[in-house]
């Protein structure tokens, strides 16, 4: 079961609330935006009570005093009525034109903060990230898109129902009690009838949903397959299958959309006879002399603006259903990514790197495949630089991953001095390492900006490292020297110059540890020669240096090598 099919089943059984706490925490942008459209609402029933209350008087008197029957007589009246119209329009079109603005802002924060959460390793494990990438391409892309409608129609018709409708009673009730006791007790078949609709779309959006993710995967996997099929000639292969899925995308798509009709065409039609008693009481009672002309053609007037908002909830409440669920959704990749690491705790033990051993005591991390690495002992030596090296998925990467607190053991623990990496201060921590990943971080910008995409670094240690890394001479043949342009992902640079350019960032950066995970993969002997031979310069120096490496020129420069073979690891002392 996918994680959109999990959460969706747990909220299944759980009643929705109108408007998500969540959303409101995660985006200051609603947060306004609701303020805002209470604010326009409060306006707007005082314009509707006016221009009611002025077009009740206007007709009345036209009716009954045949000397009021002028233009003389009625013009104040038509002014107020004309200002009062005026101004209703006038906020209409002021908010739907802040509506659009603040909803498109508030799903790029959204987006933002999810976004945040998912690339930050802190958060999310490696192999959690894998499992919610279609869902989360899914979610973040075409689905929190929809939450438009919901930002700019339902929540508005929320708010005004909220505010508008209670006023609008409780003023038809000092003109025309009958008539606001009819309103009270068929009012709330709006919202019955709602909430047996919501019911029935809920699950109806969330398989939609649900279909757009596994399409979404489908086609990823497709994309990154397709060198492979078509090598082996079999490219047209996967074509039944997307288009079995893009079917059963259709089939839920139209279940939603006949389902948002009909029940739209049951609320107008529920409301429509809920004002039609009203108008036949008033009717009666104007006939039988029960009650005056004012108070009929006034409570008449009012009486549809005390069903519109929830009319317009309703309406919307389709429009939005499939922003909501993707905003849920949204939610639970925020909250609580599925198998993630726990952030450490901010303002954990200070911790000093430098000069201090790091204690690896039978340390194990379970994944899909297993344990890896599992029950590893190592003692690693300030000043010293040791080598991990072993077959794919022995857990070297996930080892430096511990080391930095970045994943939580499942057993064992790793001590740095004498204090647990889970025990310390994370940011005095990671202002103590450099870290060079398997794919280096190129963001786009110049590449001086690059170079120095994680602080200001010394000249003279730049100059050092950039001759060692041989990213000099790369330097030298670009367009533009360090002024040139990359694209994202380090779209201008081959994936040796890449190489070249994050171990420059990480030769010259300060910190006392420095963690490097195939440094040397895209690079010739001779270059990786030179940087190995900066690398045990910098542990001669005082540095403690851990290098993931395959090849074995590496143990010629290693101090310690710690064997990764698949079983228990060891480590040996050169």
């Amino acid at each position: 079961m996918t994680p959109l099919e999990r959460s969706a089943a747990t909220r299944r059984g759980a009643a929705r609330p109108p408007v998500d706490p969540r959303l409101l925490r995660y985006s200051p942008t609603t947060r306004r935006y609701v303020a805002v459209t209470a604010a326009f609402a409060v306006a707007q029933v005082i314009a509707i009570i006016v221009a009611a209350g002025t077009a009740a008087s206007i007709l009345s008197e036209l009716i009954v005093f045949p000397e009021k029957r002028s233009f003389d007589a009625q013009w104040a009246h038509l002014v107020v009525l004309a200002v009062a119209m005026a101004a209703r329009a006038a906020m209409a079109y002021g908010h739907d034109r802040y509506a659009h603005r603040a909803a498109e802002q508030a799903i790029a924060e959204l987006r933002s903060e999810a976004l945040d959460v998912l690339t930050d390793p802190r958060r999310t494990a490696p192999r959690t990230l894998l499992t919610l990438r279609e869902h989360a391409a899914t979610v973040l892309l075409r689905g929190l898109d929809a939450l438009g409608p919901y930002l700019s129609g339902y929540l508005p018709a929320l708010v005004a129902a909220v505010i508008l409708t209670p006023t609008v009673t409780v003023v038809i009730a000092f003109a025309d009690w009958p008539s606001a006791l009819i309103i009270l007790i068929t009012l709330p078949l709006i919202p019955i009838f709602m909430v047996l609709v919501g019911l029935m779309t809920r699950d109806r959006t969330s398989r939609k949903l649900a279909t757009m993710s596994r399409l979404t995967a489908q086609l990823l996997d497709l994309i990154a397959g397709l060198p492979t099929l078509r090598a082996l000639n079999r490219a047209e292969a996967p074509a039944a299958q997307v288009a079995e899925l893009g079917e059963a995308h259709r089939r839920s798509t139209m279940s939603s959309l006949r389902v948002a009709f009909l029940s739209g065409a049951v609320l107008e039609l529920l409301a429509t006879l809920c004002v039609a008693l009203v108008a036949v009481g008033i009717g009666l009672r104007l006939v039988f002399g029960e009650m005056s002309l004012y108070a009929g053609v006034f409570a008449l007037i009012l009486a549809p603006e005390a069903y519109l908002p929830l009319r317009r909830v309703g309406a919307q409440f389709h429009n939005s259903a499939d922003g909501v669920t993707a905003a849920g959704e949204v939610f639970e990749l925020i909250d609580s990514p599925e198998d993630a690491a726990p952030m450490p705790v901010s303002g954990g033990r200070g911790i000093t790197v430098a000069g201090a051993p790091i204690t690896i005591l039978d340390l194990g991390v379970h994944g899909r495949d297993g344990w890896a690495p599992e029950s590893l002992r190592a003692t690693i030596a300030p000043g010293s630089l040791t080598l991990f090296t072993g077959p794919n998925g022995s857990g070297k990467s996930t080892t430096l991953a511990a080391i930095m607190g970045l994943v939580t053991p499942d057993d064992g623990s790793v001590l740095i001095g004498s204090i647990p990496v889970t025990h310390a201060d994370p940011e005095s921590l990671y202002e103590q390492i450099a870290w060079l990943p398997q794919q280096p971080v190129v963001v786009p910008g110049t590449v001086g900006e690059n170079v120095e995409l994680f602080g200001a670094l010394d000249r003279d240690a730049a100059d050092r490292a950039a001759t060692a890394s041989g990213f000099d001479s790369v330097v030298l043949e670009l367009p533009n020297r360090l002024d040139t342009r990359l694209g994202a992902g380090g779209v201008g640079l081959s994936a040796g110059q890449r190489q070249r350019l994050a171990l420059t960032r990480v030769l010259a950066s300060p910190a006392p540890l420095l963690l490097l995970d195939e440094p040397t993969a895209h690079l010739d002997e001779d270059s990786e020669r030179a940087v190995l031979t900066a690398l045990r310069e910098r542990a001669r120096a005082g540095d403690t240096v851990i290098v993931v490496a395959h090849r074995g020129i590496a143990r010629e420069f290693a101090d310690q090598v710690v064997e990764f073979d698949g079983g228990v690891p060891c480590a040996t002392t050169h």
